[in-house]
């Protein structure tokens, strides 16, 4: 796929709704991590995300995506699961899990995609620090979504927070445009060489998503399917913002 093909820059009328849907979306977050106790099962914070969504008419792009569909709105991974998990029914958080929860939502055609990672009560050191790099590292990449930039740069911001402080960044999930569709152009790894990629121009829209891991680069996929976990087994965490490349500052799309 030739990513530049695939990137279509939205008039202000599209980003007031990318605008509207990830408002939207960040309520479903936000609805997901107010219920982040030990004890409370995955699939029952899948089911809290879709109640939002169907509250505002909307529906998750993840549900029946892919090969095989993905069977929720959400996915939900925990501790050494970096990216996918799948909500299930006796999948229950404990304290001290450090628990990433991935949402999209569908408004008038339109795709927002974020995420957070987030703390199950008291959580160790070394979990305190990798959500702070890992939420920084998203700050940085977003600091670098303005016109004239080019994709490069954005890679390299998150890559050098990440790496200088310590931590991994994988190199086989990335970043990406979002808009009609949930994967559009461009691609945007966690690691890169500023200066090059693709020029940033007004109207672009980019789901940023940093995905760090404490003990090494490398993944595996679980037999799921769609779980991916850290191939060591350490700790992992992931944020993600969709953002718009304007004329002047960024703007985030996913927040309230």
């Amino acid at each position: 796929m030739s990513w530049e093909r695939q990137i279509h820059l939205k008039n202000p009328a599209e980003l007031k709704v990318m605008r509207e849907a990830g408002r939207i979306n960040a309520t479903v977050l936000a609805a997901v991590k107010d219920r982040l106790q030990p004890g409370v099962a995955t699939a029952d914070l899948n089911a809290a995300a879709e109640e939002v969504l169907k509250s505002y008419g909307c529906t998750s792009p993840f549900k029946g995506y892919g090969h095989p569909p993905f069977p929720a709105s959400v996915t939900i991974s925990i501790n050494d699961e970096l990216v996918h998990g799948i909500p299930h029914p006796k999948r229950k958080l404990r304290e001290g899990d450090i628990v990433s929860v991935d949402c999209g939502t569908i408004l008038d055609g339109f795709v927002a995609d974020s995420a957070f990672t987030a703390g199950v009560g008291e959580v160790s050191p070394e979990a305190r620090k990798l959500l702070e790099v890992t939420e920084g590292a998203l700050c940085e990449g977003i600091s670098k979504m303005r016109k004239g930039n080019r994709t490069g740069d954005i890679s390299a911001a998150i890559q050098k927070y990440a790496e200088s402080r310590g931590f991994h960044v994988t190199k086989e999930y990335t970043g990406h445009g979002v808009g009609r569709q949930m994967h559009e152009g461009p691609q945007v790894p966690n690691y890169g060489r500023a200066g090059s990629g693709i020029l940033l121009r007004p109207g672009m829209t980019i789901a940023l998503e940093p995905m760090v891991l404490v003990g090494t680069p490398e993944t595996r996929v679980l037999p799921d399917k769609w779980t991916v976990v850290s191939a060591d087994g350490s700790l992992t965490a992931h944020f993600e913002h969709s953002v718009a490349v304007t004329e002047g500052e960024p703007l985030i799309l996913t927040v309230l």
